[in-house]
């Protein structure tokens, strides 16, 4: 049998850089600038550039990357909001969160969610849709917002598992009035923990969510609104920060993985679907196959670690 290949590769991805970060955080330790520090600010700022967004606000989780957004374009308990039903729990538990009741809208053949399928999905009390850029392939955008803007509903992408994907070269999270992103290590640009990012162009919007995020403080003695706790902590802006510069390179890494991947597939094994102009990031690259089972049996044995997804 030759090399074991395994499924997770959380102690090696940061193995080449981690004397660097933890420079950055003995820094922040002797300063002491632990909650919504330097780092935070700085961290948004390149994210927001990264994107091609006006603004970039940094939460506690992409979970609540998804809630906060849904509440800032106006969703209400009572409201419904449309989004895909193979999506993680997380993005329905964003829309009960925030009050909302989730009307599911099914998939395409490329797993996202079907534009032709949605619009005979909304009602009176549409009030959002929340396409899933899944596993890093981009929904497609622009005939979603062909819709939304037709019938007046905002868009929030979740973006959580797409950081670095785009269509005809316009990053995800780009599109909609908002985007949740998450920063959790199993994403395409992640941390050392819990951590999200919504991006939106709106000032108005993010001068709300920043209130949001930090107990509705404007300063240290004046409260404008009732908020919750969902600061992003300055350690994980610092090991998101060292990420930045690079990600393309590490995206690029993961497509090329994906285009050996398949080269070397086929007979009854489906590999991804793409579609010209978007680019497909992988957070996981994921095949359909005639007896699922047998095949996870099949390559577990040989030393290769797949699962059911």
């Amino acid at each position: 049998m030759g090399r074991r290949v395994p499924y997770s590769y959380l102690d090696r991805q940061f193995a080449h850089n981690v004397d660097a970060i933890l420079a950055d955080i003995r820094e922040l330790v002797r300063t002491g600038d632990y909650t919504l520090g330097a780092a935070v600010g700085d961290f948004e700022t390149r994210y927001a550039r990264r994107l091609g967004v006006r603004h970039a606000i940094g939460v506690n989780s992409g979970t609540e990357a998804l809630t906060l957004a849904l509440e800032a374009v106006g969703v209400r308990p009572g409201d419904e909001v449309i989004t895909a039903p193979n999506t993680f729990i997380a993005t329905v538990g964003a829309i009960v969160a925030s009050g909302a009741r989730p009307v599911f809208v099914d998939v395409n053949a490329e797993h996202n969610i079907d534009p032709a399928l949605i619009e005979a999905a909304v009602s009176p009390r549409t009030r959002a849709l929340l396409p899933v850029h899944l596993s890093g392939n981009p929904a497609d955008m622009p005939a979603i917002l062909e819709i939304a803007r037709r019938r007046g509903i905002p868009v929030v992408e979740d973006a959580c598992q797409a950081f670095g994907a785009s269509i005809d070269g316009r990053f995800v999270g780009a599109w909609g009035e908002a985007a949740g992103f998450s920063l959790h290590p199993l994403k395409p640009l992640n941390v050392w923990g819990d951590g999200g990012v919504i991006a939106t162009d709106s000032d108005a919007m993010a001068d709300h969510l920043r209130l949001r995020r930090n107990h509705g403080l404007r300063n240290r003695d004046t409260v404008e609104i009732f908020g919750v706790n969902s600061r992003l902590d300055t350690l994980q802006a610092i090991v998101g920060r060292h990420l930045l510069d690079g990600i393309i390179a590490i995206t690029d890494r993961r497509i090329a993985n994906a285009r050996r991947l398949d080269r070397g597939l086929g007979g009854d094994i489906t590999i991804p679907p793409r579609r010209p102009g978007a680019r497909h990031v992988y957070q996981t690259y994921v095949v359909q196959a005639r007896d699922r089972d047998a095949l996870v049996r099949f390559v577990n044995k040989r030393g290769v670690e797949a699962k059911n997804y």
